[in-house]
């Protein structure tokens, strides 16, 4: 870190006592004329011990600042501060940093620096809002003198990058760990058998089994009823399509809908990946922006997530009709189609329904949305007042026209996923597994 000379300043008590006492040489000039001499005395003494107080604040000796080089977008990420002062004497020190808003509100951040053996340690928790690469780039240092009255001060450049990437936080829970395990061993995979359509064995009947399943032929040659278990298929087209437009970027719960989105679907192929399938991504505003190739195996995941972190936020509306038309040109056979977006009202939903309905005929389409808290919650605030009430009626015929749209979509054939942001990559999961049980895909 290059660091720039350290100029003397004084604190802000030097300033409070200055200002105390030019009320006081005012009354004396008024008073006692004579003795006029004692303000600007009095002023040549504090400047020189402001002077002498911040040389007793001594010199830089090191400042080293430790910032991660990769963090994931909403998770707590720690930046520590050490700095060596030997010989000083120092009674507060004082840290800033200048970084990209991505990473901090307001592009600032402070470190509160206490006394320790070795030093002065300080260290302080960001988190960052997006994704992309953000830049810690200045740091401010000031230490005051053991008067409290003068000060020294830095201005470093550190120029620090700090690439954000998706959230996988979901991937690594031992929630999904343990079901991928247990699947991994069989539990989960005898639990799936028979609800796919690849021929798998033959069972003894037993009671609570689907009866459309028994293989006549068979139970009449050994004269005991017999039934079919089916495989799940494996090698299924997985393509997960995101809206990168403006609605997307807005946040939810203070991230994007987008990061949300992603930090699901990558939890999904995660899980699609283990179980045999091919997975790609796509991502669009107002042309197609991301087209992966599908990756065929779980130690390529990393990809994903690189592809991932290259989806940006655009503030234009999508263009449904052209990237979905581009998506289903890529396809040779059919896939699962899982698109991420948003709408706020049937008029420009109606282009985004037309373009779905196009891909149903061919494809299998899951359509995930998250729920709108904070509209729910004011339309279900009590009415206190006027506006309150305008409020909550406005936002209940959104809610209404929001469930119109899901419910044209329904009709077409195409499948929803609907919840709370921190709720929509289980549903996810648990949808991505009832259609390939169903063998809808294949």
């Amino acid at each position: 870190m290059s660091l720039r000379s350290a100029p003397l300043v004084p604190t802000a008590r030097a300033a409070g006592l200055l200002a105390l006492a030019a009320p006081v040489a005012l009354v004396i000039g008024a008073t006692r004329p004579e003795a006029w001499v004692v303000a600007p005395l009095f002023g040549l003494a504090m400047l020189a011990l402001i002077i002498v107080d911040a040389l007793l604040a001594g010199r830089l000796g090191d400042l080293r600042i430790g910032v991660p080089g990769d963090v994931e977008v909403g998770a707590p990420f720690e930046v520590t501060a050490t700095l060596d002062l030997s010989g000083a004497r120092v009674s507060r020190v004082d840290l800033a940093l200048e970084c990209d808003p991505r990473l901090a509100p307001g592009g600032r951040a402070t470190l509160p620096l206490e006394r320790r053996e070795e030093g002065w340690r300080g260290a302080t928790t960001l988190q960052a809002a997006r994704r992309g690469t953000g830049t810690i780039s200045r740091t401010w240092l000031r230490w005051t003198g053991p008067l409290g009255l003068g000060a020294r001060q830095f201005r470093g450049e550190l120029g620090r990058d700090v690439r954000v990437w998706p959230n996988i936080a979901a991937v690594r829970s031992p929630a999904l760990q343990t079901f991928l395990k247990d699947a991994q061993y069989g539990l989960i995979a005898r639990r799936i058998r028979g609800e796919g359509t690849q021929f798998e064995s033959l069972a003894e009947y037993e009671p609570g089994m689907d009866r459309r399943r028994i293989d006549w032929k068979s139970s009449a040659r050994h004269v005991h009823l017999y039934a079919k278990e089916f495989e799940t298929e494996r090698n299924n087209q997985i393509v997960f399509a995101f809206d990168c437009g403006q609605t997307m970027c807005e946040p939810i719960q203070g991230m994007p809908r987008l990061d949300r989105a992603i930090s699901a679907a990558l939890a999904t192929a995660y899980v699609a990946l283990k179980g045999g399938d091919r997975v790609s991504l796509f991502g669009f505003a107002a042309r197609p922006e991301v087209a992966t190739p599908f990756v065929t195996a779980s130690r390529d995941f990393h990809r994903l997530q690189r592809a991932a972190a290259g989806l940006d936020y655009r503030s234009e509306e999508p263009n449904f009709t052209l990237a979905l038309a581009t998506l289903a040109s890529r396809l040779q056979r059919r896939s699962l189609i899982v698109v991420f977006s948003d709408f706020t009202d049937p008029t420009s939903a109606q282009l985004m329904i037309e373009s779905i309905g196009r891909l149903v005929s061919r494809h299998v389409v899951l359509f995930v949305t998250m729920a709108d808290d904070e509209l729910e919650a004011i339309a279900h605030a009590a009415p206190e007042d006027l506006e309150t009430l305008s409020m909550a009626v406005s936002a209940e015929t959104l809610l209404r026209q929001r469930a119109l749209v899901t419910k044209r979509l329904q009709q077409l054939g195409v499948d929803l996923v609907e919840a709370p942001y921190h709720a929509i990559g289980t549903r996810l999961i648990d949808a991505y597994l009832a259609i390939k049980r169903s063998g809808a895909i294949g």
